[in-house]
């Protein structure tokens, strides 16, 4: 017998959420052309997540193509008790998100596409920011700089070459 998991079920391991959809029209010489746009995130709650956006003529494809871009682009966000390691600020064109952990039992205080992102990452407790441009795409790439920017202890130690009793 085969052991290797279906593609359906491999697929079900993530879980989709659509940020925005955007309308954008093509003026030609016969009239308008209209396409659409999505910007879709996808995640595991367990620590993998990533963001995809996807074009055509009708809006299920436009989806449909968001999420194939988004499980090419995953991450790890390295988690600590539910929380991220510590405060983090992702920078892309004009946003700006501060990211910063919160105590058990505080929730994801986040607004629009900042928390979809933390929830289908598995943070459960989280203080967001969003600073200068609240464009969803600049906030999406923003809060991908953050979350790839952060080390655990274990990760400082080993970059430095110590053990983890040495650093704390």
């Amino acid at each position: 017998m085969n052991q290797r998991p279906r593609r359906n079920q491999r697929d079900q391991e993530f879980e989709e959420r659509v940020v925005v959809i955007n309308r954008v029209t093509k003026v030609v010489k016969g009239g308008r052309r209209f396409r659409f746009s999505a910007l879709v995130v996808v995640g595991d709650k367990k620590g993998r997540v990533g963001f995809g956006q996807g074009k055509a003529n009708e809006v299920p494809d436009a989806i449909r193509k968001g999420i194939e871009e988004a499980k090419k682009n995953l991450i790890n966000v390295k988690l600590v008790n539910g929380s991220l390691p510590h405060a983090q600020t992702g920078i892309f064109g004009a946003g700006e998100v501060f990211v910063r952990p919160a105590s058990e039992g505080t929730g994801v205080i986040a607004g629009g596409a900042i928390r979809d992102i933390m929830e289908l990452a598995g943070v459960t407790d989280v203080l967001t920011k969003c600073i200068g441009s609240r464009t969803p795409i600049n906030m999406v790439r923003a809060t991908f700089e953050a979350l790839e920017n952060m080390n655990t202890i274990e990760d400082v130690a080993q970059l430095r070459g110590k053990k983890i009793e040495e650093i704390r």
